[in-house]
Protein backbone atom coordinates (compact mmCIF):
# COMPACT_ATOMS: atom_id res chain seq x y z
CA UNK A 1 0.00 0.00 0.00
CA UNK A 2 2.50 2.34 0.67
CA UNK A 3 4.71 1.37 -2.46
CA UNK A 4 1.24 2.56 -4.45
CA UNK A 5 1.11 5.98 -2.72
CA UNK A 6 4.72 6.55 -3.74
CA UNK A 7 3.64 6.18 -7.40
CA UNK A 8 0.82 8.60 -7.76
CA UNK A 9 2.80 12.17 -7.47
CA UNK A 10 4.68 9.78 -10.05
CA UNK A 11 2.21 9.41 -12.38
CA UNK A 12 0.59 13.13 -11.63
CA UNK A 13 3.63 14.42 -12.74
CA UNK A 14 3.29 12.26 -15.99
CA UNK A 15 0.22 13.12 -16.46
CA UNK A 16 0.35 16.62 -16.28
CA UNK A 17 3.30 16.73 -18.36
CA UNK A 18 1.79 14.59 -21.18
CA UNK A 19 -1.36 17.07 -20.93
CA UNK A 20 1.57 20.10 -21.10
CA UNK A 21 2.51 18.33 -23.93
CA UNK A 22 -0.67 17.80 -26.15
CA UNK A 23 -1.88 21.37 -25.42
CA UNK A 24 1.94 22.86 -27.18
CA UNK A 25 1.14 20.17 -30.12
CA UNK A 26 -2.81 21.48 -30.54
CA UNK A 27 -0.98 24.96 -30.71
CA UNK A 28 1.09 24.38 -33.09
CA UNK A 29 -1.23 23.08 -35.14
CA UNK A 30 -3.34 25.78 -34.74
CA UNK A 31 -0.27 28.20 -35.55
CA UNK A 32 0.44 25.83 -38.48
CA UNK A 33 -3.01 25.68 -39.83
CA UNK A 34 -3.76 29.68 -39.68
CA UNK A 35 -0.08 29.86 -40.96
CA UNK A 36 -0.82 27.45 -44.09
CA UNK A 37 -4.83 29.38 -44.27
CA UNK A 38 -2.59 32.67 -44.67
CA UNK A 39 -0.10 31.18 -46.94
CA UNK A 40 -3.00 30.03 -49.07
CA UNK A 41 -5.25 33.07 -49.01
CA UNK A 42 -1.88 35.27 -49.72
CA UNK A 43 -1.03 32.62 -53.05
CA UNK A 44 -5.09 32.84 -53.98
CA UNK A 45 -4.79 36.60 -53.72
CA UNK A 46 -1.65 36.51 -56.08
CA UNK A 47 -2.91 34.15 -58.80
CA UNK A 48 -6.11 35.85 -58.40
CA UNK A 49 -4.22 39.26 -59.26
CA UNK A 50 -1.92 37.49 -61.89
CA UNK A 51 -5.12 36.13 -63.15
CA UNK A 52 -6.54 39.96 -63.63
CA UNK A 53 -3.91 41.42 -64.70
CA UNK A 54 -3.42 39.04 -67.35
CA UNK A 55 -6.83 39.03 -68.66
CA UNK A 56 -6.27 42.90 -68.90
CA UNK A 57 -2.94 42.27 -71.01
CA UNK A 58 -5.35 39.68 -72.88
CA UNK A 59 -7.75 42.01 -73.17
CA UNK A 60 -5.58 45.06 -74.21
CA UNK A 61 -3.67 42.58 -77.14
CA UNK A 62 -6.45 41.74 -78.26
CA UNK A 63 -7.73 45.23 -79.03
CA UNK A 64 -4.73 45.85 -80.45
CA UNK A 65 -4.64 43.13 -82.82
CA UNK A 66 -8.14 44.15 -83.62
CA UNK A 67 -6.92 47.58 -84.45
CA UNK A 68 -4.07 45.97 -86.70
CA UNK A 69 -6.51 43.47 -88.61
CA UNK A 70 -8.72 46.28 -89.21
CA UNK A 71 -7.62 47.98 -92.36
CA UNK A 72 -8.41 51.37 -93.59
CA UNK A 73 -11.36 51.44 -95.87
CA UNK A 74 -10.76 51.62 -99.34
CA UNK A 75 -13.00 53.10 -101.47
CA UNK A 76 -12.83 54.63 -105.49
CA UNK A 77 -15.35 57.47 -105.87
CA UNK A 78 -16.90 58.15 -109.37
CA UNK A 79 -19.05 60.66 -110.50
CA UNK A 80 -21.04 61.82 -113.92
CA UNK A 81 -22.31 65.53 -113.93
CA UNK A 82 -24.49 66.50 -116.81
CA UNK A 83 -24.86 70.57 -116.35
CA UNK A 84 -26.40 72.95 -118.18
CA UNK A 85 -24.12 76.95 -118.48
CA UNK A 86 -24.54 80.34 -119.77
CA UNK A 87 -21.66 80.74 -120.73
CA UNK A 88 -19.12 77.53 -121.77
CA UNK A 89 -15.76 79.46 -121.58
CA UNK A 90 -16.28 81.43 -118.48
CA UNK A 91 -17.44 78.04 -116.82
CA UNK A 92 -14.19 76.06 -117.87
CA UNK A 93 -12.50 78.40 -116.40
CA UNK A 94 -13.83 78.46 -113.12
CA UNK A 95 -13.82 75.13 -113.03
CA UNK A 96 -10.41 75.33 -113.57
CA UNK A 97 -9.59 77.21 -110.45
CA UNK A 98 -11.48 75.27 -108.41
CA UNK A 99 -9.33 72.06 -109.40
CA UNK A 100 -6.09 74.06 -108.62
CA UNK A 101 -7.68 75.07 -105.22
CA UNK A 102 -8.63 71.26 -104.51
CA UNK A 103 -4.93 70.13 -105.22
CA UNK A 104 -6.71 67.98 -108.05
CA UNK A 105 -5.64 67.95 -111.83
CA UNK A 106 -7.51 67.87 -115.20
CA UNK A 107 -7.12 64.50 -117.20
CA UNK A 108 -9.12 65.17 -120.40
CA UNK A 109 -10.92 68.35 -122.11
CA UNK A 110 -13.18 67.93 -125.14
CA UNK A 111 -15.11 70.69 -126.97
CA UNK A 112 -17.31 70.27 -129.44
CA UNK A 113 -19.43 72.87 -131.23
CA UNK A 114 -23.10 72.33 -132.51
CA UNK A 115 -23.93 74.64 -135.40
CA UNK A 116 -22.95 78.61 -134.95
CA UNK A 117 -24.01 79.04 -131.80
CA UNK A 118 -24.42 76.14 -129.87
CA UNK A 119 -21.41 75.02 -127.80
CA UNK A 120 -20.80 71.82 -125.43
CA UNK A 121 -17.88 69.67 -124.28
CA UNK A 122 -16.53 67.14 -121.51
CA UNK A 123 -13.55 67.31 -118.68
CA UNK A 124 -12.35 64.57 -116.81
CA UNK A 125 -11.11 65.59 -113.42
CA UNK A 126 -9.16 64.10 -110.79
CA UNK A 127 -9.49 65.46 -107.37
CA UNK A 128 -8.21 64.28 -103.68
CA UNK A 129 -10.79 62.34 -102.19
CA UNK A 130 -11.15 64.44 -99.03
CA UNK A 131 -12.15 67.33 -101.07
CA UNK A 132 -14.70 65.11 -103.68
CA UNK A 133 -17.98 66.36 -102.16
CA UNK A 134 -16.94 69.81 -102.13
CA UNK A 135 -15.81 70.17 -105.14
CA UNK A 136 -19.29 68.89 -106.71
CA UNK A 137 -21.08 71.18 -104.80
CA UNK A 138 -19.01 74.26 -106.26
CA UNK A 139 -19.17 72.57 -109.98
CA UNK A 140 -22.90 72.23 -109.25
CA UNK A 141 -22.83 76.05 -108.73
CA UNK A 142 -21.34 76.82 -112.01
CA UNK A 143 -24.65 75.59 -113.93
CA UNK A 144 -28.21 77.02 -114.90
CA UNK A 145 -30.07 73.23 -114.52
CA UNK A 146 -28.36 70.38 -113.11
CA UNK A 147 -29.53 67.77 -115.61
CA UNK A 148 -27.89 64.70 -114.29
CA UNK A 149 -26.10 63.63 -111.30
CA UNK A 150 -24.64 60.18 -110.76
CA UNK A 151 -22.20 59.07 -107.80
CA UNK A 152 -20.58 55.67 -107.73
CA UNK A 153 -18.45 54.25 -104.90
CA UNK A 154 -16.21 50.78 -105.59
CA UNK A 155 -14.82 49.37 -102.13
CA UNK A 156 -11.32 47.72 -102.91
CA UNK A 157 -10.45 47.31 -99.60
CA UNK A 158 -10.73 43.24 -99.68
CA UNK A 159 -8.70 43.53 -102.70
CA UNK A 160 -5.58 45.89 -101.68
CA UNK A 161 -5.34 44.09 -98.15
CA UNK A 162 -5.32 40.79 -100.31
CA UNK A 163 -2.45 42.07 -102.42
CA UNK A 164 -0.62 43.17 -98.77
CA UNK A 165 -0.74 39.89 -97.81
CA UNK A 166 0.94 38.11 -101.45
CA UNK A 167 3.29 40.85 -101.59
CA UNK A 168 4.76 40.36 -97.81
CA UNK A 169 4.85 36.41 -98.85
CA UNK A 170 6.52 37.11 -101.99
CA UNK A 171 9.40 39.24 -100.05
CA UNK A 172 9.65 36.32 -97.40
CA UNK A 173 10.34 34.24 -100.29
CA UNK A 174 12.43 36.58 -101.67
CA UNK A 175 14.53 37.04 -98.92
CA UNK A 176 14.83 32.88 -98.55
CA UNK A 177 15.77 32.78 -102.27
CA UNK A 178 18.09 35.56 -101.86
CA UNK A 179 20.01 33.71 -98.59
CA UNK A 180 20.33 30.74 -100.51
CA UNK A 181 21.62 31.69 -103.50
CA UNK A 182 24.81 32.87 -101.07
CA UNK A 183 24.63 29.60 -99.69
CA UNK A 184 24.78 27.79 -103.26
CA UNK A 185 28.11 26.45 -104.46
CA UNK A 186 27.25 24.49 -107.70
CA UNK A 187 26.30 26.22 -110.99
CA UNK A 188 23.12 24.42 -111.79
CA UNK A 189 21.64 25.34 -108.40
CA UNK A 190 22.46 29.04 -109.01
CA UNK A 191 21.01 29.25 -112.08
CA UNK A 192 17.64 27.53 -110.51
CA UNK A 193 17.81 29.48 -107.61
CA UNK A 194 18.26 32.39 -110.40
CA UNK A 195 15.14 31.76 -112.32
CA UNK A 196 13.03 31.49 -109.41
CA UNK A 197 14.42 34.48 -107.96
CA UNK A 198 13.46 36.77 -111.34
CA UNK A 199 10.10 35.46 -111.59
CA UNK A 200 9.00 36.02 -107.84
CA UNK A 201 10.90 39.53 -108.25
CA UNK A 202 8.63 40.07 -111.31
CA UNK A 203 5.66 38.99 -109.24
CA UNK A 204 6.47 41.07 -106.64
CA UNK A 205 6.85 44.34 -109.27
CA UNK A 206 3.26 43.27 -110.85
CA UNK A 207 1.37 43.48 -107.06
CA UNK A 208 3.27 46.51 -106.20
CA UNK A 209 1.67 48.30 -109.27
CA UNK A 210 -1.39 47.15 -108.70
CA UNK A 211 -1.13 48.52 -105.26
CA UNK A 212 0.10 51.71 -106.79
CA UNK A 213 -2.83 51.89 -109.16
CA UNK A 214 -5.19 51.22 -106.41
CA UNK A 215 -3.70 54.06 -104.18
CA UNK A 216 -4.33 56.58 -106.47
CA UNK A 217 -7.28 55.44 -107.54
CA UNK A 218 -8.61 55.84 -104.07
CA UNK A 219 -6.48 59.05 -103.24
CA UNK A 220 -8.14 60.74 -106.22
CA UNK A 221 -11.77 60.65 -107.00
CA UNK A 222 -12.78 60.76 -110.54
CA UNK A 223 -15.34 63.46 -111.81
CA UNK A 224 -16.38 63.49 -115.39
CA UNK A 225 -18.88 66.71 -116.44
CA UNK A 226 -20.57 67.04 -119.32
CA UNK A 227 -21.63 70.86 -120.47
CA UNK A 228 -23.86 72.24 -122.37
CA UNK A 229 -24.42 75.97 -123.11
CA UNK A 230 -27.73 77.51 -122.99
CA UNK A 231 -28.64 80.21 -125.01
CA UNK A 232 -31.91 81.87 -125.86
CA UNK A 233 -32.27 82.07 -129.58
CA UNK A 234 -34.30 84.57 -131.02
CA UNK A 235 -35.68 84.53 -134.71
CA UNK A 236 -34.24 86.58 -136.84
CA UNK A 237 -36.25 90.00 -137.62
CA UNK A 238 -37.12 90.60 -141.27
CA UNK A 239 -35.60 93.74 -141.95
CA UNK A 240 -37.47 94.33 -145.12
CA UNK A 241 -40.71 94.58 -142.94
CA UNK A 242 -38.72 97.69 -140.76
CA UNK A 243 -37.64 99.64 -143.86
CA UNK A 244 -40.48 100.28 -145.96
CA UNK A 245 -38.01 102.52 -148.62
CA UNK A 246 -35.66 99.66 -148.67
CA UNK A 247 -38.90 96.91 -149.66
CA UNK A 248 -39.47 99.66 -152.22
CA UNK A 249 -35.95 99.72 -153.82
CA UNK A 250 -35.82 96.29 -153.58
CA UNK A 251 -39.36 95.19 -154.96
CA UNK A 252 -38.46 98.18 -158.15
CA UNK A 253 -35.22 95.99 -158.68
CA UNK A 254 -37.29 93.17 -158.39
CA UNK A 255 -39.56 93.77 -161.00
CA UNK A 256 -36.54 95.32 -163.50
CA UNK A 257 -34.70 91.65 -163.28
CA UNK A 258 -38.43 90.32 -163.87
CA UNK A 259 -38.69 92.91 -167.15
CA UNK A 260 -34.81 91.72 -168.33
CA UNK A 261 -35.37 88.37 -168.17
CA UNK A 262 -38.55 88.84 -170.31
CA UNK A 263 -37.02 90.78 -173.20
CA UNK A 264 -33.56 88.73 -172.86
CA UNK A 265 -35.64 85.61 -173.42
CA UNK A 266 -37.77 87.13 -176.42
CA UNK A 267 -34.02 88.42 -178.01
CA UNK A 268 -33.03 84.88 -177.65
CA UNK A 269 -36.56 83.16 -178.80
CA UNK A 270 -36.36 85.33 -182.05
CA UNK A 271 -32.69 85.28 -183.02
CA UNK A 272 -32.54 81.53 -181.94
CA UNK A 273 -36.14 80.93 -184.31
CA UNK A 274 -35.28 83.72 -187.05
CA UNK A 275 -34.97 80.87 -189.81
CA UNK A 276 -38.61 79.56 -189.24
CA UNK A 277 -39.80 82.71 -188.35
CA UNK A 278 -39.05 84.21 -191.81
CA UNK A 279 -40.22 81.37 -193.50
CA UNK A 280 -43.28 81.93 -191.62
CA UNK A 281 -43.24 85.61 -192.27
CA UNK A 282 -43.18 84.98 -195.75
CA UNK A 283 -45.98 82.33 -196.05
CA UNK A 284 -47.95 85.09 -194.36
CA UNK A 285 -47.22 87.70 -196.66
CA UNK A 286 -48.53 85.83 -199.15
CA UNK A 287 -51.39 84.48 -197.84
CA UNK A 288 -52.29 87.89 -196.83
CA UNK A 289 -51.99 89.37 -200.10
CA UNK A 290 -53.67 86.66 -201.88
CA UNK A 291 -56.67 86.99 -199.45
CA UNK A 292 -56.54 90.89 -200.05
CA UNK A 293 -56.11 90.26 -203.71
CA UNK A 294 -59.68 88.13 -203.76
CA UNK A 295 -61.32 90.62 -201.91
CA UNK A 296 -60.53 93.37 -204.46
CA UNK A 297 -61.47 91.43 -207.91
CA UNK A 298 -64.80 90.05 -206.13
CA UNK A 299 -67.88 92.07 -207.89
CA UNK A 300 -69.83 94.64 -205.06
CA UNK A 301 -72.98 92.88 -204.33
Amino acid sequence: MNRFIKWIPIVFVFLLLSACRSDSKSESAKMDFATSKTADSAQNGSQAKASLLSAENFKKEMNQSIEIQIPEKKVIYTADLELRVKKFEQTVRRIEEKVEKYGGYIAESNVIKEGKEQVSGSIRIRIPQKYFQSFLHDAEGQAVEVIQRNITGQDVTEEYVDLESRLNSKKVVEERLLSFMKKANKTEDLLKISADLASVQEEIETIEGKLKFLENQTAFSTVNIMLHEYKVIVPNIDKDNLNTLEKTKKQFMKSINTLIAVVSWLVVFVIGNLPILIIISVIGLLLYLYIKKRRNHSPRG
